[in-house]
Parts: C-alpha cells; sequence; structure tokens
C-alpha cells in the first residue's frame, strides 16, 4: 500500500513509520518534517498536501495534541483553539481526503485515554477525544467508495511516561508495540467504525 503519515516523526510515528516502511511505500507529512509538509489547522495545507501525495491507500494521522488546561479559569474561546489542531485537523483531513484516496482506502485517526477516563487538567483534551470517536462512529457509515476509518485511542505512552508519568499518577503505561500493532491492525483488517483503545 502506499501510506500518507502525518506526524511520522513524533514519538508514536517514529516507531511506527520504519515498521510500516518494511512493507508500505511511505510518504511522511508534518509541520517541520517529512516529505510534504502542511499545517493540520488549515484546510488549504490539507488539501494541497493530498494534491502533492497523490493515488494514497491509506493515510494515518498522529500529529497534533492538546495543551493541558486550568478548569477554574478554562474559557469556551480556549477550547475552541485547543480543538482547531487534534480535533477539526483530524476531521478535515478525512472530509478533504474522502476525496483523494483510492477506492478501499483507510484513514486511521488518534485520539486518547482521556475521552473514557478523567484527570485533572485535561477537560479540552477529553472533548476533543470523545468528539474524534463520535466523529468516527458516524463516518464510518458516510464514506463511500469501500473506504474505511478508524482510531486508535491510546493510553499514556511508555516512551513518554518519564516525562509526563508524574502529571497522571496512577496512569499505567502502555507499550510502544501494542499501539503500533493497533494501527497496522486498522489498516490491514477489514473493519471500519472501530475505537482501538490501547490502556
Amino acid at each position: 500500500m502506499k501510506i500518507l503519515i502525518i506526524g511520522a516523526n513524533g514519538t508514536i510515528g517514529k516507531k511506527l513509520t520504519p515498521q510500516l516502511a518494511r512493507q508500505h511505500d511511505i510518504i511522511t507529512a508534518g509541520r517541520n518534517s517529512g516529505d510534504i509538509r502542511m499545517d493540520i489547522t488549515s484546510e488549504a495545507s490539507i488539501k494541497a498536501m493530498f494534491e502533492q501525495a497523490k493515488d494514497i491507500d491509506a493515510c494515518i494521522c498522529i500529529a497534533a495534541s492538546g495543551p493541558l488546561d486550568n478548569f477554574s479559569t478554562l474559557t469556551s474561546q480556549q477550547l475552541l483553539e485547543d480543538f482547531n489542531g487534534k480535533l477539526f485537523g483530524q476531521v478535515n483531513i478525512v472530509l478533504i481526503g474522502q476525496h483523494y484516496l483510492n477506492n478501499n482506502g483507510c484513514f486511521t485517526l488518534t485520539s486518547g485515554i482521556f475521552a473514557d477516563i478523567p484527570y485533572k487538567g485535561v477537560t479540552g483534551g477529553a472533548m476533543t477525544s470523545g468528539a474524534l470517536h463520535s466523529f468516527v462512529l458516524s463516518a464510518a457509515i458516510e464514506l463511500q467508495r469501500g473506504l474505511r476509518i478508524n482510531v486508535v485511542s491510546p493510553g499514556m505512552v511508555e516512551d513518554s511516561a518519564a516525562a509526563y508519568g508524574h502529571l497522571f499518577p496512577g496512569l499505567k503505561p502502555v507499550s510502544m508495540q501494542s499501539l503500533t500493532d493497533a494501527y497496522q491492525e486498522s489498516l490491514n483488517e477489514k473493519i471500519t467504525g472501530q475505537i482501538f483503545r490501547v490502556y
């Protein structure tokens, strides 16, 4: 397959990309690195990325993350700004990309554990991930031409535990292998509308 990976230089992307490259033709995209430079917050940039990539069988997005927030001072405007990348960016990748992926192509998005498990300081992230789950369920029955869509919902990756584990006491790190397996299952199995919870 010819696979477009958005965010290939991130924590998960650095492990997933070389694994997929053993069997597939990979094109990488990102804001500061990759074969194609793109801005996930810009619809025009997303469209230009698909125009440049061409003939794609699958698109994996593991780009963008949401900042921590303070609930006592949180505003709707701040939430909208937080949603612009990880939520609306991934939604636009599908809404725009559906016109570019080959027949029977596959989208795999990335959400996160806070859609299901609450922690302090991540209200925006929880809302983003929950919304992505709902979007994937709806998109799975709307997409045409045999296109599929799934979302991987990671817990705290073991590679990030040293840097961020203190912020989420009691949250058990998950292995990188279990995560990369979930992305590969989304690609290789003929399933759609699946939320791969890797907690």
